[in-house]
């Protein structure tokens, strides 16, 4: 069931602990425009979370059409919700949440920032979710900080979370804070040091999110989950490389899913896996021509394709590439730790191009 929610101000009651649910945020890039967006590969993506926090969305409408693609695909029941436009120009977006029902419900308290000092160009959004599993409740709020001409426009903004994140423990006492966006700015910057205070730390440290033009490159670390460190204590926490799961290489996939690669953390144990596409599988919503190509070729795909291999990953991957050119599927015994059982499920995946076991 979709929700497409204006801003109101709903109070928050008091609450602790976390919930065991993937939470991940992803800037996909202009969702809603029409840029040929291969929806299919977005929905393949998505699944891998149980609540996410979209940027970028520039109509409401394709967050429907989203959750649709998402229910077709998983065979599971899906929600979504939109604030309403923000901007403060002609150009405006929309914030968003899709959450996956047998895991995630929306509790109460969906509001767009009354911001005080009139600083962010795109107010943040905020509701509060509750973990079906355990009863937890927590706040997730997502924003997207303006680009600018520079890290000089963006820092204000980003001294403003910290009034913000003040905001959300008022409206919300005792309830856990997560704060998921694409902050345009990397998270060691000086810049962060009055949300630093305020008890958030980021859950990314390391890595790139942003799809760079080089294929198989990525750059910036600028999409981020921040948390409240004495009430959550996240597991696992990374960047989904998606082009490695989907049929489309590297350059198609930025053009056509997003330059941006969603970040996520996960509460209480849960854990990410990251599946491959089937073969045909997103076919429908695939590019034709080269660029587009469902299988993986041992003497052609680049890295991130060959990466998406059972048992391969990225150093496998660049083993393959040197051991160029390969014959048959069976000389990958070659590299070491593929024996004949990991040859095997690498046949089995249905990914490689031309070969028949």
């Amino acid at each position: 069931m979709s929700r497409y929610l204006l801003a109101g101000l709903l109070a928050l009651a008091p609450l602790h602990a976390s919930a065991d649910v993937l939470v991940g945020s992803w800037n996909i890039e202009h969702l809603g425009w029409n840029n040929d967006k291969a929806l299919p590969q977005v929905a393949h993506v998505a699944n891998h979370f149980d609540l996410l926090a979209v940027q970028e969305l520039m109509d409401p409408a394709a967050l429907g059409a989203l959750e649709r693609e998402l229910e077709a695909r998983s065979g599971e029941a899906w929600s979504s919700m939109a604030s309403h436009a923000l901007g403060r120009s002609s150009y405006e977006e929309h914030y968003g949440f899709l959450w996956r029902e047998s895991e995630v419900a929306y509790e109460d308290g969906a509001v767009v920032f009354i911001d005080h000092g009139d600083v962010f160009a795109r107010e943040p959004y905020s509701a509060r979710f509750r973990d079906l599993a355990s009863g937890d409740r927590f706040t997730l709020a997502t924003v997207h900080v303006v680009y600018g001409d520079g890290v000089g426009d963006r820092l204000p903004e980003i001294a403003a979370l910290a009034d913000y994140w003040r905001w959300l423990g008022e409206i919300a006492p005792g309830t856990p804070r997560l704060l998921a966006g694409d902050f345009n700015l990397a998270p060691e910057h000086p810049g962060w040091e009055a949300l630093r205070a305020e008890g958030a730390v980021p859950a990314i440290t390391e890595g790139h999110t942003t799809l760079a033009t080089t294929a198989g490159e990525y750059a910036s670390l600028y999409d981020n989950l921040w948390y409240e460190a004495e009430r959550l204590a996240p597991g696992e926490r990374g960047i989904l490389r998606f082009p490695a799961l989907l049929p489309l290489e590297h350059e198609a996939a930025r053009e056509r899913v997003s330059d941006h690669a969603p970040v996520y953390l996960a509460l209480n144990g849960a854990r990410l896996a990251p599946t491959p596409a089937a073969g045909g599988d997103l076919l429908a919503g695939a590019s034709v021509g080269g660029s587009g190509a469902s299988c993986i070729d041992l003497n052609a795909s680049d890295a991130t394709r060959l990466a998406a291999l059972p048992h391969v990953g990225p150093a496998r991957a660049a083993e393959i590439i040197e051991g160029r050119p390969w014959r048959e599927a069976a000389e990958l015994t070659r590299i070491g730790g593929i024996g004949e059982g990991r040859l095997g499920e690498i046949r089995q995946s249905g990914l490689l191009c031309g070969d028949r076991g």
